[in-house]
């Protein structure tokens, strides 16, 4: 029989290995690639933030002296951080996934060396080089309907690819394949160049949504040959990560990755609204094609993960407020951030309703509704009409939510939509939330926030391949919205 020492030096002993293993976390850990910020994220098995990183690196000017990413600081940024987080005592990586911005390029050789800049998509495209383009494909209105890609110049990433093919012709002799950022991304880790179907559905002009594989644009121009084999969005390679061994993801679209936390929480038709700098609207639920009028209005297609389409429409109303209330702030000399203290107020919206001349949103009224997509409604009106800046700034919200009437309603047509979510900064302005249920009564409007959402979508796709945990159904916090009043 062993002695009471003996007996206690081995609960000492199972006590100190369980107390080890049980401080050892299992974590998936998500690189969320932003314009701004550079963020590295550990996950929980339960999909709680356990450890972060955030970076802003300076842009460096191309060739033609326009300011883009410095991918050499950003490839060494993406190796230093997984080699510290790997070293982490507390932390077991299981997975590594990637969430980057879209429409971004990296032109890489056969050693996976990033052989020309990463162009800004703001960068002004060649009018020349646009006209041969339409003009040899078959012209722009079909084009972008059979490729659900409005004319976006720089931002549109397979015109990116058709330029550098035609203006940089003794580089392009190097290239073994152009990569989404997303999937480059993760090629830096997992060593294999891949293609995604969120990267390569976003208003690539890629990507020919009848026939659903590339344009015959691309394949005339032999570009398929750079452009890496397509896999599926949740697919992982296993990887040797300093004698850890890894599954990698192959990385999403960041607007794609936001909206998959939404369809783990919910199966019942929704749309979501993703407030920022633009306001889309996404519909999971409607795959119809887009129509050349649709595309006038600025509609397009994300692509879900699961590869069905996601028809969508943009609003440039986020930059449109931020403009305003500089507008609003030197008129009422008042703080740029004056809005933040107006409260909701029916009283003087039905008022303005009456005073003030508002948009029409009528079946008779196109021609007005799309000039009211194009330019600013609030830009145009006369400031000293208004009496008060609370005053001034319900007619600014006035006019972007009926833009915002219009916008949605291209994606809500044909399907069962019985909820609208609002993620992002107009999800906490009362007055937005407040005229968007009024201008949505037999639709339930909310006001959604996910924390980290593109990063938490980039987890969850790769969900199966290192959590032995059933999908949390909660990942989205919700306050719904009735006209003038808040229920929680």
């Amino acid at each position: 029989m062993p002695s009471g020492r003996q007996v206690f030096a081995s609960a000492i002993r199972s006590f100190t290995l369980s107390s080890f293993h049980s401080l050892t976390m299992n974590v998936v850990a998500i690189f969320d690639i932003g314009k701004t910020n550079k963020k590295l994220f550990l996950f929980d098995e339960h999909y709680r933030i356990v450890w972060e990183k955030s970076e802003q690196f300076a842009e460096v000017p191309d060739e033609d002296g326009d300011l883009c990413e410095d991918v050499n600081l950003l490839r060494n940024w993406v190796v230093t951080s997984l080699s510290e987080v790997i070293a982490l005592p507390e932390f077991s990586v299981k997975a590594v996934n990637v969430s980057a911005y879209g429409a971004s390029l990296v032109y890489v050789d056969q050693n996976g060396q990033a052989i020309a800049p990463l162009y800004n998509y703001l960068k002004a495209y060649p009018a020349p080089l646009l006209q041969q383009f339409f003009s040899t494909y078959g012209g722009e209105t079909e084009l972008t309907r059979q490729t659900a890609s409005p004319s976006l110049g720089s931002l549109n990433s397979g015109l990116q690819l058709y330029r550098f093919r035609h203006e940089q012709s003794e580089q392009f002799t190097k290239l073994a394949f152009a990569l989404h950022l997303p999937q480059y991304v993760s090629a830096l880790i997992s060593g294999w160049p891949v293609s995604d179907l969120t990267s390569i559905g976003c208003h690539t002009m890629l990507w020919d949504f009848d026939r659903q594989q590339y344009h015959n644009w691309v394949t005339a121009e032999k570009l398929d040959t750079h452009l890496a084999p397509i896999v599926p969005s949740d697919s992982v390679r296993e990887t040797n990560l300093n004698g850890h061994s890894v599954q990698v993801g192959v990385g999403l679209h960041d607007s794609s990755s936001a909206l998959i936390p939404y369809l783990a929480s919910f199966q019942e038709p929704f749309v979501l609204i993703s407030t920022g700098t633009w306001c889309v609207s996404m519909n999971p639920f409607n795959s119809r094609p887009l129509t050349p009028e649709e595309l006038q209005y600025d509609c397009l297609n994300y692509m879900h993960y699961k590869g069905q389409p996601v028809k969508s429409s943009r609003l440039f109303a986020g930059y449109e407020h931020e403009q305003q209330v500089k507008r609003l702030a030197a008129h009422f000399q008042t703080p740029v951030d004056q809005y933040k203290k107006v409260a909701n107020n029916p009283e003087i919206i039905e008022r303005l309703r009456h005073q003030q001349s508002q948009v029409t949103t009528g079946d008779d009224a196109k021609g007005d509704q799309l000039l009211s997509m194009k330019g600013s409604l609030f830009g145009q009106r006369n400031l000293s009409e208004f009496a008060t800046y609370d005053e001034a700034y319900h007619q600014l919200m006035l006019d972007i939510v009926s833009q915002q009437l219009i916008s949605t309603n291209l994606v809500l047509a044909g399907s069962p939509v019985k909820r609208i979510f609002v993620d992002g900064g107009f999800g906490k302005n009362p007055i937005y939330m407040n005229l968007l249920a009024m201008a949505f009564p037999t639709i339930e409007v909310y006001a959604a926030s996910v924390a980290q959402a593109s990063a938490l979508g980039a987890a969850l796709a790769i969900h199966q391949h290192w959590n032995a945990f059933p999908l949390p159904g909660d990942c989205v916090e919700l306050k719904k919205y009735t006209a003038q009043t808040i229920v929680h």
